[in-house]
């Protein structure tokens, strides 16, 4: 043929085309990669806090996982958030009094703690390792743990980014939370850089207040022994040797002198911390009878507190009188025990400078942060956008009314405790702002029983107070109980006349031991994002839905690869026939 003898050069050319093509498509999964793992941080994926976000727990074994709890052990899941779907991450669930509390609540809504580098080395969520998700247990404002972290983030703390998200467990909806950024490595580094120090959480196990309780969680210094201060160094969550432990002995007996305080602390940060955390009146806390819900950092001898836990600020630990709490001292803030007994806070007002920083301090988070509305505008906008979820919300502790009423006394407790904070800056301790109008237990409080109504997680909607057994329901002839009011026939949760069933036609899925869907049983695992089973639309509009990225990546890959397949069959078919 006359065309032989080009037709090297016409297979190369078809090759050359071929790989361009494919280098294009490659690159364009690498950008749909790296959009993933550079552009965006996770601060402003999850922690966006303009809108409520989503999270979709899927594992087979969630019955056993919930029954087990209160032990804290890790269970295998994968989790779908905003639409983005992570596999083969740790989930277990976490608290202290709160596991104990919610199992006795009865209906399973625990806080939990997602780990995404617990079964993948490196794994994160856009270099998150560690998210926290709060049930927001004794805090019928749903958002007393928001607004402090807010507070502290606005004064210029290093404090955990938060946001609202509605869990859902197999696509069946669970309940409105808040996502807490782990006060851990990503942390760390967000908040400190790569060379960061070393991060302590004091928690001692002795019961009681602090009568009982060791001096180390109260950061006193007693000698150089290391096992002097075990609370401490056992609770480190970052690897300590003994060069960091005896810097860290050294900061506590320099603060032990107030005079030299200043060389242990980082000033500004310590007393802007106990601005936002006395303003509060958190007595669940370092300034408590039970000292504990805070993490220590050091670096190079430095030492700073981090803000954590409270769900029970607003006098929620304590409860009593509105008026008292409104008005608590804020240089004398200390609640079971005297200043001495923490040091990390009395050193402030042993010196008459930092006294004076403290009060300035304290001058311009009121006039900046709540005389400005900026605050009022803050729980105003957040209630707003969560007042759909929360009266949707299939496992809340409380009614719909109580968050109403809630979130109302929240913003009328700060604003009255900000007058009551300027009267004793101008030292009038003479005059007392009236709170008679509020209480304390409305935005919740230590002794809430989790069911005031006595609703399980699945009537939540019940306002008028009726119990579990729900004996205010004529209309359930048949005599159900009130566990499962939708089963006509009256059988009891095991269902034994239902054995044929392997599938879990029936709506409850007892049977389906992978957890997912009637509609969808073949999904084990969840990862077919295409057909989740989400139709409800969260605030921007936005169907729910799998990782279109990783998706798109999957495909883009696939369509390179026949590309080049086909290009080579092509090219070695052309010069076969010699054409």
């Amino acid at each position: 043929m006359s065309t032989h003898k080009k037709i090297d050069g016409i297979c190369l050319a078809v090759l050359i085309v071929t790989i361009i093509i494919a280098l294009l498509f490659g690159n364009i999964v690498s950008g749909s990669i790296a959009k993933n793992n550079s552009n965006s941080t996770y601060e402003n994926k999850i922690f966006d806090t303009s809108k409520v976000h989503t999270i979709n727990v899927v594992m087979s074994n969630w019955e056993d996982f919930i029954s087990e709890c209160t032990n804290e052990e890790y269970y295998l899941c994968d989790v779908i958030i905003d639409g983005e779907s992570y596999q083969n991450v740790g989930i277990r669930a976490k608290g202290n009094t709160s596991l104990t509390q919610v199992e006795s609540y009865g209906n399973d809504r625990y806080s939990f703690k997602i780990e995404f580098d617990k079964y993948k080395d490196n794994g994160s969520y856009y270099g998150l390792d560690k998210l926290v998700l709060n049930n927001i247990i004794q805090d019928n404002t749903y958002m007393k743990d928001y607004i402090c972290y807010e507070m502290m983030r606005e004064t210029g703390i290093a404090s955990p980014l938060c946001s609202f998200v509605y869990i859902y467990v197999n696509g069946e909806e669970w309940g409105l939370y808040l996502a807490v950024e782990g006060i851990e490595e990503s942390f760390l580094e967000r908040n400190y850089g790569e060379n960061y120090g070393e991060l302590y959480k004091p928690e001692s196990d002795e019961p009681g207040g602090m009568d009982n309780q060791s001096s180390d969680v109260s950061l006193i210094y007693s000698d150089d022994d290391y096992d002097s201060y075990s609370n401490i160094f056992d609770n480190a969550k970052t690897d300590v040797d003994d060069e960091d432990k005896a810097r860290l002995i050294q900061a506590l007996e320099t603060l032990s002198s107030p005079e030299n305080a200043y060389m242990a602390v980082d000033v500004e940060q310590v007393i802007k911390y106990f601005v936002v955390h006395n303003f509060v009146c958190n007595f669940d806390s370092y300034t408590g009878s039970i000292i504990h819900n805070y993490y220590l950092y050091e670096q190079d001898g430095e030492l700073t507190m981090i803000p954590w836990d409270y769900n029970l600020a607003f006098g929620g630990f304590d409860g009593g009188n509105a008026t008292s709490l409104v008005n608590y001292s804020i240089d004398n803030p200390v609640s079971g025990g005297g200043m001495d007994t923490r040091p990390m806070l009395s050193w402030i007002f042993e010196n008459e400078e930092y006294t004076q920083l403290y009060h300035e301090y304290f001058k311009e988070f009121i006039e900046e942060y709540v005389n400005s509305g900026r605050l009022e505008n803050e729980i105003e906008r957040v209630t707003d956008m969560i007042s759909a979820y929360v009266k949707e919300d299939p496992t809340k502790f409380i009614t719909y009314e109580e968050f109403e009423v809630g979130s109302e006394t929240l913003e009328e407790f700060c604003r009255l405790r900000a007058e009551s904070v300027e009267i004793q800056l101008n030292g009038d301790t003479d005059k007392e702002i009236s709170a008679d109008n509020i209480n304390i237990s409305d935005m919740g409080s230590m002794n809430s029983d989790g069911k005031p109504e006595g609703q399980n997680g699945e009537m939540p909607e019940m306002p008028e107070g009726q119990k579990g057994e729900m004996p205010e329901m004529p209309e359930m002839p048949e005599g159900q109980k009130g566990e499962m009011p939708e089963m006509p026939e009256g059988q009891n949760g095991e269902m034994p006349e239902m054995p044929e069933m392997p599938e879990g036609q029936n709506g409850e899925m007892p049977e389906m031991p992978e957890g997912q869907k009637g509609e969808m049983p073949e999904m084990p695992g969840g990862q077919n994002g295409e057909m989740r089973e989400f139709t409800k639309e969260n605030n921007t509009g936005e169907k729910y839905s799998k990782d279109t990225g990783e998706n798109n990546s999957v495909m883009l890959l696939a369509a390179s690869g026949i590309i080049l397949v086909a290009g080579l069959i092509f090219a070695i078919v052309y010069k076969r026939k010699g054409y």
